[in-house]
C-alpha cells in the first residue's frame, strides 16, 4: 500500500504553525499547532483528529509542502476516527466504485476528464472547447476517488487511483485537462504525495480557459459586471491554479469585487458540512458567506464547482445575484448565450 510522504522536521522547524493557524474552524497560536501536529505525526491523540472539517485549506496554508490536511486523514482512519455516519460513507464509496461502464470520445492526444460528474459534459461547449471536443472519457473508470478524504478514508483511493492512473494511461492520451479541482489535485497533489507516478501532463481547466481566452480575445467584449467567486473547499488542494482566476476575470472584462471571504480566506459552501457535522456549522458558514457575497454588490456569483452552485445558487438569487459557472461567464465574453447566461 502507499504511503504518505511527511517530514517531521519540516513542522519542528516551521515559523508559524500556518496550517492550524489560519484555520477558520480551529484556533491554534503558532507554537500549539506545531505541537500537534507532531503528535498527530507521532500517532498521539490530538483534539485536531476530532474537530477537523475538512476544508482542506490546510493543504494551501502549509508553504512548505508537508501535506497536513492527508497527514490528519491518515491517523483519523488509523484510529477509527468517523467524520461521517458509517451509512453515508458506504453509500459514497458504493457510488464511485468501479463497474466497467464509460463513456469514451474521439481520443486524441489532449483530452478532456470529466471524472463522474455529467453536468461538465453538458458546458464543454461553443469556440472555447473546440480545439479539443469530442475528446473526452467520463465515468467511474477515470473518476479520482479523492472525495472520500472528506470522510477519513484514505485507502479507497490509495487502492483505487492507481488503477485510474493506468485506465487514462492506456487511453494514449499525452495530457489531460480535468475539469474539476479534486480530479486535478489527485494527479499533481495526492498522487506525487502518496508516491504514485503518472505518465501524461496534468492541466487544469483554468489554465486552459485562460490559453484558449488569449487565443480568442479578437472575439472578447468586456462584460463590464461585478462578480463575486465562490471558491470550493477541492480547490485548495490545487492552490496553484486559483492564480488564474483573477486572469480570467482581467481577460474578460469582469470586476472581481473585493470581500472578506476570498482566496486564502474563502468559507465553503457548507454542504459537505451538512452532511457530516449538522446544521448549525452549515448554516453558520453559509449565512455568513452569503452576507459576504451581499455587501459586495456584485451581480454575478460564479462558481467552479457544481456541489457549490448546487447547494448556493437558490441562496445567492434569493439576494439578487445571477448564479453562474465560470465556463459560462467566458462564453459571454465571445458572444455566446450558454443556457443561464444573459
Amino acid at each position: 500500500m502507499y504511503q504518505l510522504k511527511f517530514d517531521e522536521k519540516r513542522c519542528l522547524a516551521c515559523p508559524d504553525g500556518a496550517c492550524l493557524v489560519q484555520c477558520q474552524y480551529l484556533k491554534y497560536e503558532a507554537d500549539s499547532a506545531r505541537k500537534e501536529m507532531v503528535k498527530i505525526f507521532r500517532g498521539e491523540d490530538s483534539p485536531v483528529l476530532q474537530d477537523c472539517v475538512t476544508c482542506y485549506a490546510c493543504e494551501e496554508y502549509c508553504k512548505r509542502g508537508n501535506h497536513p490536511f492527508y497527514l490528519i486523514n491518515e491517523r483519523r482512519e488509523d484510529k477509527g476516527i468517523l467524520t461521517a455516519p458509517r451509512a453515508i460513507t458506504r453509500q459514497w464509496i458504493h457510488i464511485g466504485e468501479p463497474k466497467g461502464k464509460y463513456e469514451l470520445g474521439r481520443i486524441g492526444k489532449i483530452a478532456l476528464s470529466f471524472g463522474f460528474m455529467p453536468q461538465l459534459k453538458e458546458i464543454t461547449k461553443g469556440r472555447l472547447f473546440e480545439d479539443v471536443m469530442p475528446s473526452y472519457f467520463f465515468g467511474q473508470e477515470f473518476f479520482c476517488n479523492v472525495v472520500y478524504i472528506h470522510f477519513a478514508n484514505t485507502d479507497v483511493f490509495k487502492e483505487r487511483l492507481p488503477m485510474v492512473i493506468e485506465n487514462i494511461h492506456k487511453l494514449g492520451v499525452e495530457e489531460v485537462v480535468f475539469l474539476h479541482d479534486e480530479c486535478y489535485a489527485a494527479f499533481t497533489s495526492l498522487a506525487p504525495a502518496y508516491g504514485m507516478e503518472v505518465p501524461f501532463k496534468s492541466v487544469h481547466y483554468f489554465e486552459y480557459l485562460y490559453n484558449r481566452l488569449t487565443a480568442l480575445k479578437d472575439l472578447i467584449r468586456p462584460l463590464n459586471v461585478k462578480v463575486v467567486y465562490q471558491r470550493p473547499c477541492s480547490n485548495r488542494l490545487c492552490g496553484d491554479s486559483h492564480l488564474f482566476v483573477q486572469k480570467i476575470m482581467d481577460r474578460i472584462g469582469a470586476t472581481l469585487v473585493q470581500r472578506t471571504y476570498q482566496d486564502e480566506t474563502a468559507l465553503c459552501c457548507g454542504s459537505i458540512f451538512r452532511a457530516m457535522y449538522g446544521y448549525d456549522l452549515m448554516a453558520d458558514v453559509q449565512g455568513r458567506n452569503l452576507e459576504d457575497m451581499a455587501k459586495s454588490g456584485a451581480e454575478y456569483c460564479i462558481f467552479n464547482c457544481h456541489g457549490c452552485m448546487n447547494a448556493l445558487s437558490p441562496l445567492v438569487a434569493a439576494r439578487g445575484m445571477t448564479p453562474l459557472h465560470l465556463i459560462d461567464l467566458c462564453r459571454m465574453a465571445i458572444g455566446e448565450k450558454p443556457e443561464g447566461g444573459r
